[in-house]
């Protein structure tokens, strides 16, 4: 048999392969480069795979840990979890809750804020989702709300920090489009490209997090429009005491606003890079909790930790990833998928909508980094290849996982809701409340195909 045709055969095997053993719930990393080794002891054997190829890992793995614009990963995520810990989101949400509840749908009104908010300031979901059930989820019920709306919500309004900037997502995946795109487009005699940055997927981000913040403002309103008993008003009751509710607004809303746009400003335009402004994202973080008598040596401890533990999880994840790269790619995995979409009716767009339903369809049981690492490598080459923005692509992406985070029956924001919601939501009425916000989810998607400006115009703006 032809070597060529076995090498692609392999691959595809150890492709399914990988998703087979991750759904036995093997860990990730290790099923990554578990199931790679044993694939390339196959193709040794059979003489399409040499092992000297691994000796492009160490230079891999070094590259990762001295790269620059993935420093900003751990700070940003310390900046989440520090204003988590600090309890500076639950403080949000009880303001805006007081500011919008004498408003029917108020309740949900004021999560998809603060969802918004927090999304801009963690970029965190599954911290978002449980910070936001701890709180909001009993406030609502207890309010008379319907559970399914309730439930809907938060798990929508969680997910935003999927794409709404800084999202750690946007940083790993403009990092390795920013190298394909280069390789592809030296490969088409193009030896000065544009250069694809972390900020340019920040910009593009941000009218479709603004989109989908926007239709679920709108599903708030027409809910509470239609069917008025589902979000019951819930007047707001000054205490004796107390400060004014306007005090109050301007206490809780105006530091973190601050740090956002101090964070978020100083990238789009162009003032810091995304690892510096990351930095003083940090820093803020802190200057907020001691302003409020937050921070302690027990706070800061249960954030760095937490920040390690995430960060090490996901560097792991990309070793494990590079093991994967390395082995498909030499078995001939890139001609093979090269082959099929470029043999796809519909051409780029064609082959655009494949990618999509297949990341579609991995969301449910694959974790949003898992994901990444593993189809962008493989699948973004031939979709640049083909003429597709690299921002526009990516923005896709991110928009695109953030829906299978909420699709029944396995949407991972529904299984963080399900951990801390009260028994008496259940999980069917959880999986119901999802479903208008994975369809509004679809719509946003449908919009951002129909009309790529609304990704585009803004980065060509700015930069």
């Amino acid at each position: 048999m032809d070597p060529i045709l076995i090498g692609e055969i392999l691959s595809g095997l150890m492709f399914f392969g990988v998703i087979g053993f991750l759904m036995l719930g093997f860990p990730v990393a290790f099923t990554l480069a578990g199931t790679s080794l044993l694939f390339a002891v196959v193709g040794y054997h059979l003489g399409v795979f040499d092992f000297t190829n691994f000796s492009a890992l160490a230079g891999r793995y070094i590259g990762f840990m001295t790269n620059e614009v993935l420093v900003a990963v751990p700070l940003f995520i310390f900046m989440g979890v520090m204003l988590e810990r600090s309890r500076i989101a639950e403080q949000l949400l009880m303001t805006m809750s007081k500011l919008f509840g004498n408003l029917r749908g108020g309740l949900g009104i004021s999560v998809i804020i603060v969802g918004a908010l927090l999304a801009a300031s963690t970029g965190v979901v599954g911290a978002t989702v449980v910070t936001m059930g701890l709180i909001s989820l009993p406030a609502m019920l207890r309010a008379g709300y319907d559970p399914k709306l309730a439930s809907g919500v938060i798990c929508a309004s969680g997910t935003l920090g999927q794409i709404i900037p800084p999202s750690t997502v946007l940083i790993f995946m403009a990092d390795m489009l920013a190298g394909i795109n280069a390789q592809v487009q030296m490969s088409k005699g193009n030896f000065a490209p544009d250069p694809v940055s972390v900020g340019d997927l920040f910009a593009g981000a941000f009218i479709p997090g603004l989109l989908l913040v926007s239709l679920y403002l709108l599903w708030m309103v027409f809910k509470a429009i239609t069917s008025p008993q589902s979000c019951p008003a819930t007047p707001f009751v000054k205490e004796e005491g107390s400060h004014s509710l306007a005090k109050e607004v301007l206490t809780a809303l105006v530091p973190p606003l601050l740090l956002i746009i101090a964070v978020l400003g100083s990238i789009l335009g162009g003032i810091a890079t995304p690892t510096e402004a990351a930095s003083v994202g940090a820093v803020g973080a802190m200057a907020l909790a001691a302003t409020r008598r937050k921070l302690s040596l027990t706070v800061l401890k249960e954030a760095v930790v937490s920040t390690a533990t995430i960060t090490s999880m996901i560097f792991i994840i990309i070793f494990g990833a590079s093991v994967f790269s390395i082995v498909f790619r030499q078995m001939g995995g890139d001609n093979l998928v090269h082959e099929f979409l470029s043999n796809l009716p519909g051409g780029a767009i064609g082959a655009m909508i494949v990618v999509m339903l297949i990341m579609f369809v991995l969301g449910f049981i694959l974790d949003t980094f898992e994901i990444i690492f593993i189809v962008i490598p493989i699948t973004a080459p031939i979709l640049l290849m083909l003429g597709l923005d690299p921002v526009w692509l990516g923005v896709m992406v991110g928009v695109n996982l953030q829906t299978s985070f909420l699709t029944p029956p396995f949407g991972f924001s529904l299984f963080y809701l399900r951990g801390v919601a009260p028994p008496s939501v259940t999980t069917g009425q959880i999986y119901k409340g999802a479903v208008p916000f994975v369809m509004l989810q679809l719509i946003a998607i449908a919009l951002l195909f129909v009309f790529p400006e609304l990704v585009t115009w803004l980065p060509s703006l700015l930069y």
